[in-house]
């Protein structure tokens, strides 16, 4: 999303002060072995493709294993990036046909059927247009650069127009989510069961979320929902759509967070964020979140439980402790530039 004057400061100072943190925290992180049953391409990647500045989404494709689908934010058209997790380098590059001129592309999410979703769905204006749009796409077999038709839908909220950056199709019923994105915290709000392309689809809140959010994903197997925001993540256990919080997830410190995504066997959560050459961070999920696997009896990950403890390597409360200090001087630093905006 297009930030103001502002908001690009605050972005700022928050990467100045992070990067302290950035550099102490470097080091224990490379130095930890990934899964062994991490697939190629789930163990985090750094995008390589010069057209990718603002990637705002991330989605594991289940259809080509390894390969993550991404977009930028706006001002770049309606394309959709095939990125190898392997190698960080674009595989394919989609043109969508049957849309109108994209206007905030913040979201992606890969549903029942290998079809895409994409969620056009952020406000520039903080919340004031009438409308905004869904569109729904098959995933090619084919990994080449081509054009797809995709259905538009027009999606308005029962109570006014907001900004969101989170969209998620459940991957068991196909049924279409929205978080909104709100400072305090917002709400997931649940679509129609059947979308319709002829009329505006109504989207209604069905529970609270507590997260500032940026992104969201549903594990494969549907069980569980991941928040993300700038500074910190959520597990929720789905619960039939009676989301219940579960902990805390292990979210890298990223100069703006912007996406997740869990893998496509459920183990790794991915986090993505903006800029040229951005990475995206694996970490592990929260136990429990494999396809076919029991729910947790109450953490909600493997590497950060409810109580704050964010590392398990030695000395890292002390280096947690420092990083959250220098993420809430950044925060109340932007909230106070938001203000004098």
């Amino acid at each position: 999303m297009r930030r103001s004057f502002a908001v690009r400061a605050g972005a700022l100072l928050a990467g100045v002060l992070l990067s302290g943190a950035f550099t102490v925290l470097a080091a224990p992180a490379a130095s930890a072995a990934p899964a062994a049953s991490a697939a190629d391409g789930d163990k985090g990647f750094t995008i390589e493709d010069p057209r990718i500045t603002e990637s705002s989404g991330l989605a594991a494709s289940r259809r080509h294993p390894g390969v993550y689908w991404t977009h930028n934010d706006s001002d770049d058209g309606p394309y959709l990036y095939a990125v190898d997790g392997a190698t960080g380098k674009t595989l394919a590059r989609l043109t969508l046909t049957g849309v109108g001129t994209p206007r905030d592309v913040e979201a992606i999410s890969i549903g029942p059927g290998n079809e895409i979703w994409v969620g056009d769905i952020g406000d520039n204006l903080g919340g004031t247009w009438q409308y905004v749009w869904i569109y729904r796409l098959p995933e090619p077999a084919k990994l080449v650069d081509q054009t797809v038709r995709a259905t538009q839908y027009v999606v308005k909220y029962s109570d006014g127009p907001r900004d969101a950056e989170s969209l998620l199709v459940h991957p068991r019923t196909g049924r279409v989510y929205i978080i909104d994105k709100k400072e305090d915290g917002g709400h997931l709000y649940e679509g129609p069961a059947d979308l319709s392309a002829s009329g505006a689809n109504v989207f209604r809140p069905v529970a609270a979320v507590d997260l500032w959010a940026t992104d969201a994903a549903f594990s494969p197997d549907g069980s569980r929902l991941a928040v993300r925001g700038y500074f910190g993540g959520i597990s929720y256990a789905w619960n039939g759509g009676k989301i219940k919080r579960e902990g805390r997830l292990d979210v890298p410190l990223q100069r703006q967070g912007e996406s997740v995504s869990y893998s496509a066997d459920g183990t790794e959560l991915l986090y993505g964020s903006e800029g040229s050459g951005s990475s995206v961070v694996a970490e592990k999920a929260p136990e429990g979140s494999a396809p076919g696997a029991e729910s947790p009896s109450g953490k909600g990950s493997s590497g950060a439980s409810d109580d704050g403890d964010g590392s398990s390597a030695t000395g890292g409360v002390e280096l947690g402790a420092l990083a959250v200090a220098a993420v809430f001087v950044a925060f109340f630093g932007l909230r106070r530039l938001l203000r004098r905006d």
